[in-house]
């Protein structure tokens, strides 16, 4: 979670100096009808197994900031992640490259959203070739160093730096929500500007399209969650599931969690908030949501803590029960910013603070 303060608004013409500006406007569609549907009942869903983790009121960095980490669940279903690569630090061109937002595997590929702090709601994509790492034998502290000085003077670094494809800077907003639709091979995210952390600068929702090539913008749909009891900004996270329904989910008071599932087209967008509220959310921050293809299920991440549960049950006016609601547990307190599930169920855990990814040791948790 990006946190913006005082510093990052003052810095804020530097942070534009430092972020190129697009020459060219992403056509963009304003829908024109309301994107939301809510029920006209609610039905509350006594989730016990899982439980609620606050915020650390201090992060903890990697017990190894140039190698191995592990961070492994001491509650709920087990699963223990180990580090696969530490991240780029600096970045490329020597840039902040600290404060990753979210992520996405797909096939061999790795993509990571980078939205440092001075560049006030703008960010850029950076796509890591894992099969070309794997190749190459990178370590995670080859990877972590692969734009400093001193690996411009080694050749296995360089092979290292052409194995990852850094995109133009572009408006992404939080940065949270980077998504692959499994259906249509697509990838999407909000673009969420806000002025501090969770408040947007508008009450419109505006969507866009991500090239996987360009690994920028393509195309954006505007529009309002809004409906006769209900008006919501916009998402901060997002995943689809291999049916192409998209899925976010909020925290509208301290207890409770509000899911929503939707469609997004190229000239439409419309969610509907699902008929069973979760009375216990995972922990303080909505970090990341993640969606399994292997067993069908979504991934509700919080710090140290993450809830699952199977999209067939949230159909109609849902079907979920207590014992479907599963969790896991960490003592870490370590930043998680992002989780994501390739298409073999292989899961990928990003932590901050000494910013890595890690890979966990189960398919089914």
């Amino acid at each position: 979670m990006r946190k913006i303060g005082l510093l990052g608004a003052i810095i804020l013409s530097l942070g534009m100096a430092a972020a190129p500006v697009n020459a060219q406007a992403v056509p963009r569609i304003q829908q024109s009808s309301a994107a939301l549907a809510t029920p006209k009942h609610l039905t509350s869903l006594d989730d016990s197994l899982v439980h609620f983790v606050p915020v650390p009121s201090v992060y903890a960095h990697a017990a190894n900031p140039h190698g191995v980490n592990t961070i492994a669940s001491d509650q709920g279903s087990p699963v223990t992640f180990t580090t696969k690569y530490q991240l780029p630090i600096p970045g490329y061109q020597h840039q902040a490259w600290g404060d990753p937002q979210s992520s996405a595997v797909v096939g061999q590929y790795l993509y990571v959203v980078y939205c440092p702090t001075a560049w006030y709601n703008r960010g850029r994509i950076v796509r890591f070739d894992m099969a070309a790492l794997n190749n190459l034998q990178a370590t995670p502290q080859q990877v972590q160093r692969v734009y400093t000085n001193a690996a411009a003077q080694s050749p296995q670094e360089m092979k290292i730096r052409a194995a990852i494809k850094v995109g133009p800077a572009f408006t992404t907003g939080h940065g949270q929500s980077l998504a692959y639709d499994w259906a249509t091979g697509k990838f999407y995210m909000w673009c969420d500007q806000e002025s501090a952390p969770r408040i947007n600068l508008s009450q419109y929702g505006v969507l866009q399209q991500i090239s996987a090539s360009s690994l920028k913008p393509v195309h954006q749909i505007r529009f309002r969650l809004k409906s006769q009891t209900l008006v919501v900004p916009g998402g901060h996270v997002l995943a689809f599931d291999r049916a192409g329904h998209a899925y976010f989910w909020t925290r509208p008071d301290p207890v409770n969690v509000y899911l929503y599932q939707g469609t997004i087209a190229r000239n439409h967008v419309h969610f509907r908030l699902t008929k069973q509220i979760l009375e216990h959310g995972p922990g303080t921050c909505v970090q990341s949501l993640a969606y399994n293809p292997h067993n069908d299920r979504l991934y509700l991440v919080a710090d140290d803590s993450i809830a699952s549960l199977p999209v067939a049950k949230l159909a109609g006016n849902g079907s979920l029960t207590a014992a479907d609601v599963t969790w896991t547990g960490f003592a870490s307190t370590r930043e998680f910013e992002g989780l994501t599930f390739g298409s073999d169920g292989q899961a990928y855990l990003m932590s901050n603070h000494n910013p890595e990814i890690l890979v966990g040791n189960s398919l089914n948790w």
